[in-house]
């Protein structure tokens, strides 16, 4: 009768298919939080995000600070961060209770597009339109404009796209399942066909 415990050789190729595969999520959490990183967030967020997006269950801190090899404060402060935007949730109300996240993350990104981005657009439109009504008004009255009134409408145009661009962002809607995924795809085209028409 043939053995049905594992030999030497077997057990070897499972921890290195383990290894590997924990390599493998690691570098991908790392690609992601430097994506994240990129739109002004620690890069920290996006990988625990990551991470417990990945797990099949929810993940204890202690979990996420041996996978990452990170401080335990570190992990506590971005994951109290991350319940604040809703990107994570407790799975219980004890002190060491695991957590999960939540994979309908696009109304939390427009949310925030919302908030940060969309004003920050804003700030520089209301602040170029000044500068062009007062250039203007200058103009009318004959005075020698040391800025070019030209190139001021030019960064106002540039502006107005990037709402747009936002406007279309926010707009989208996530595909709820796998099915979808191909139509929400062809929708992006269409979307970044749009943008190109704009610039």
């Amino acid at each position: 009768m043939a053995s049905t415990h594992p030999t030497p050789a077997t057990k070897n190729q499972s921890q290195e298919t383990t290894v590997s595969m924990h390599r493998s999520v690691y570098e991908t959490c790392e690609a992601t939080g430097g994506f994240i990183e990129y739109w002004g967030f620690k890069s920290i967020h996006g990988k625990i995000w990551t991470y417990m997006a990945l797990r099949k269950g929810p993940v204890s801190q202690k979990e996420i600070v041996e996978f990452f090899g990170v401080s335990r404060s570190l992990v506590s402060g971005a994951v109290a961060e991350l319940v604040e935007y809703d990107l994570v949730r407790s799975r219980g109300d004890h002190r060491n209770a695991p957590y999960e996240a939540n994979l309908e993350i696009w109304s939390v990104v427009s949310g925030i597009l919302r908030t940060r981005e969309w004003m920050l657009v804003e700030r520089a439109r209301v602040a170029i339109e000044g500068a062009i009504g007062e250039m203007e008004f200058r103009a009318r009255r004959g005075e020698d404009l040391p800025f070019s009134l030209e190139r001021l409408k030019f960064l106002l145009s540039m502006t107005e796209v990037a709402q747009t661009f936002l406007k279309i962002v926010m707009g989208i809607r996530m595909p709820k399942s796998i099915e979808h995924l191909g139509r929400w795809m062809r929708s992006v085209q269409k979307i970044s066909s749009r943008i190109k028409d704009i610039a």
